[in-house]
């Protein structure tokens, strides 16, 4: 299996900073997701953000999905 570059590990513990900052949970993402018409399961979700291998797009939605608006590098 590929090593996790330094780049998808951060993009990881950015999402990852967030939830726990909001004190949101996988499950509770998958709802927040789907209120804003995107689709994943708590499995799935679990396996892309353990990876940190997901789109801008992707990182975007949970973003607005959690009610964040700022991103800090």
């Amino acid at each position: 299996m590929p090593e996790r570059t330094d780049w998808e590990a951060k993009a990881r513990g950015i999402l990852r900073a967030e939830m726990a900052k909001h004190n949101i949970s996988y499950a509770q993402l998958v709802k927040k997701l789907a209120a804003i018409d995107v689709q994943e399961d708590e499995r799935n979700l679990r396996n892309k953000v353990s990876r940190g291998k997901f789109t801008a797009a992707f990182m975007l939605q949970c973003m607005s999905a959690i009610g964040e608006r700022e991103i800090r590098f």
